[in-house]
This record gives structure tokens, C-alpha cells and sequence, in this order.
């Protein structure tokens, strides 16, 4: 039996707590249907009423919005904000338009920073950035692959063990840093700036030594990225797409073709490491673990960029393992070896179904000749 809709108010107040309770990823609010919820990557369904009608919605979310924001939503349709939750939690917020009515998607940004072991990111996620100081990191996923919270634990990880200045352009600021080592500045685009552009603009004059921008999207944004990388600042950004190869055919979509060989030129010499991950379900209910793909910048990885043989770099990821590149397939081999996930959902998740089954036979056979042995 549903229950019945408490006061806009104390809706949206219980519902957040339920995310942190939970540990939900997302909330969905949306005219005529219940509150949805994300947990472990799977949607569910709330046993609450419908939502009746946009004034409900408009309840529930105007606490929690700033009030200039609101001529956003009214000149596009659509507004970005992050909002800061009673469990300490924070929230991104996405509230659109549909079919004239108000729908609003919640993420749930959990308050503490996790590191890469409680990430369970591979160690060279960690070696890099500690002995990076300048370049071009970028971290690679589809939307939801936790790329903004090993964002985060790159972060943190450099607050603690640096002294330096760290500005931060966000659309909207998830994670809330406080100095420990460093000094670090959080713009939000909407709230402290207009737009990425207008940050990006600025900010070297603002003597930073790091700079994460929160999402690759545009073509003055990666510019002002690689720039700012070119010129001896260490930028972290995040950019959506699948594998390392593609990351250069989604970067040169920013570009006309007349520009492409200035951007490669720049890439070979600024770039330090792409990293790529995508969450895949685990054994146990409701949790999941990242399957990573890591492309490291070695003269060799440099030429295969300067001369468009991208299609290279699957078997670079392949032959230079013990420098601490790894790709999709080895990842999945791991976490079924780890007894984390199942073969079938590795199998799903394979970029190569055959590659991944091959691989496979080479760990059951190294088990059976370990068992034999014994």
C-alpha cells in the first residue's frame, strides 16, 4: 500500500535522508509518477503516492534552491545547483522541464572523500598523481561511473601531501574540500561564475598550481585546459566517454579538422595519464566495483598521438602492463579472479567478449596446474 505524501517540505527532507540511509546513488522526482530511487545501479520504486502535480515539486525544491537560480529555470528550462543535506551529505541537482511539467534529478554526493584503496582504484591511480606536478590528467567514463569521486581522492590525496594552491571549477561542486596542506578554491559555474569559459579565462591569474575543472564539455574549455597544462599548472578534468582511444576522437570533436595537428602537438606534450573506469555490479547485493583502463604518456604512446594511430593504443595498454597502463579486459580477469564479480556479468561488460574468455582460460588453467601441484 502507498503511503500518503507528507508537506513538500518534509517530503524532499525524508527522501534525502532515505538516500544517505540507503546509500542511494540517485533520486527521481517526476510529475504523475512515485519518487524513484538508484541503489547499486538499479532503479526502484518507492512506495509513496504519486507525485500530483508541478506546484507539489516546486515545494519540495524551493527551500533548497537559491532563489536567483530560479531565472534560469525559467529562461532554459533547466538548472544545475548542488545543495548541502541534514546528514552532511552533499547533492546535484538537475531540476528540467518536461512536456511543461517539473522533473528533478538528485545525486547523491557522499560527505566523506574516499580514497583510492576505498575506491578500489589500482595503485597506479595513485602513483600518478603523486608524481605529477604539471600536465593534463583526465579521468574517462560514461555518466555514473564514479568519475567525479576519484576526481575527489585525487585531490585530497595532493592536499595532503603538498603545499600548493588548488582552484576548482565545478557545475555544480560536489565534494567539499577543506585545506590541509594546500589552499583550495571552489567556483561553482552559476553561483561564483557564468560559465566554464569565464572561469578558465582567469584563472592562471589567479596563481594556482592545480586547476580540476569538473567536465570537459566544449571546445574553449579544452583549450584553456591544455594551455593551462602547457604552461606548467597540473590540470585534472573529466571527460565522457568510453576508453582511452576514443578520449582523442571525443577531444577533436571540440576542434575543427584545420586545428587537429596544433591539438595533437599539444596533447603528445602535455598529457600525463588517461584514465578510464566504469562501475560493474559485484557478487554481493547492491554494490560495485570499477573496472579501470589506464593509458600512461611514453615516447611511444607520444608518437602514436602526433601520428593519428590511435587505433594503436589497445595494444600499447596491452604490452606496457608493468609500467602500470591496464586495460578493460585484464581489469574484468581481476575482479572475477578476486571472486568480486560474476563471469557472466564480466562477460557483459567485456569490450571483447572473446578476449575476455580467453583470459579467463589462462587463469583456470594456472588454478589447475596451482591445484595439480598441490
Amino acid at each position: 500500500m502507498e503511503n500518503e505524501l507528507l508537506p513538500p517540505e518534509e517530503e524532499i527532507r525524508q527522501l534525502l535522508a532515505f538516500l544517505t540511509q540507503h546509500e542511494a546513488s540517485d533520486l527521481h522526482l517526476k510529475v504523475g509518477y512515485t519518487p524513484y530511487v538508484r541503489i547499486g545501479g538499479h532503479l526502484r520504486k518507492m512506495a509513496q503516492a504519486p507525485l500530483p502535480d508541478t506546484t507539489y515539486i516546486i515545494g519540495m525544491m524551493q527551500p533548497l534552491v537559491p532563489h536567483d537560480r530560479w531565472k534560469e529555470y525559467d529562461r532554459h528550462g533547466a538548472l544545475d545547483c548542488s545543495i548541502a543535506g541534514e546528514t552532511g551529505d552533499r547533492y546535484r541537482v538537475n531540476i528540467y522541464r518536461s512536456k511543461g511539467d517539473m522533473h528533478v534529478a538528485i545525486r547523491r554526493v557522499q560527505a566523506k572523500i574516499l580514497d583510492f584503496d576505498d575506491l578500489h582504484l589500482p595503485p597506479v591511480y595513485r602513483k600518478l598523481i603523486s608524481e605529477t606536478t604539471e600536465g593534463l590528467v583526465l579521468v574517462c567514463g560514461v555518466t555514473g561511473c564514479g568519475k567525479s569521486s576519484t576526481l575527489a581522492a585525487m585531490l585530497e590525496h595532493i592536499n595532503q601531501n603538498r603545499s600548493i594552491h588548488i582552484i576548482t571549477i565545478e557545475d555544480p561542486i560536489e565534494f567539499a574540500f577543506h585545506g590541509k596542506k594546500c589552499i583550495i578554491s571552489q567556483r561553482e559555474v552559476g553561483l561564483d561564475v557564468p560559465n566554464f569559459p569565464d572561469a578558465l579565462r582567469v584563472v592562471v591569474r589567479q596563481d594556482p598550481d592545480a586547476i580540476l575543472i569538473g567536465e570537459m564539455r566544449d571546445r574553449e574549455t579544452m583549450l584553456a585546459a591544455i594551455q593551462a597544462a602547457e604552461t606548467g599548472h597540473l590540470v585534472l578534468g573529466s571527460l565522457h566517454c568510453a576508453n582511452a582511444q576514443l578520449s582523442f576522437a571525443r577531444i577533436l570533436e571540440f576542434f575543427d579538422r584545420s586545428e587537429h595537428d596544433f591539438i595533437r602537438s599539444s596533447l603528445a606534450s602535455s598529457l600525463k595519464g588517461i584514465l578510464c573506469q566504469r562501475l560493474v555490479p559485484a557478487i554481493e547485493e547492491g554494490r560495485r566495483y570499477p573496472a579501470t583502463e589506464v593509458l600512461l604518456i611514453n615516447s611511444v604512446v607520444k608518437d602514436k598521438i602526433l601520428h593519428e594511430e590511435d587505433e594503436d593504443l589497445p595494444g600499447i595498454l596491452y604490452q606496457c602492463r608493468e609500467e602500470g597502463m591496464r586495460e578493460y579486459t585484464h581489469s574484468l580477469c581481476e575482479l572475477v579472479e578476486a571472486d568480486k564479480i560474476l563471469r557472466r556479468v564480466a562477460m557483459d561488460f567485456a569490450p571483447s567478449r572473446e578476449s575476455l574468455a580467453s583470459a579467463l582460460k589462462g587463469i583456470d588453467a594456472a588454478a589447475s596446474a596451482v591445484i595439480s601441484r598441490g
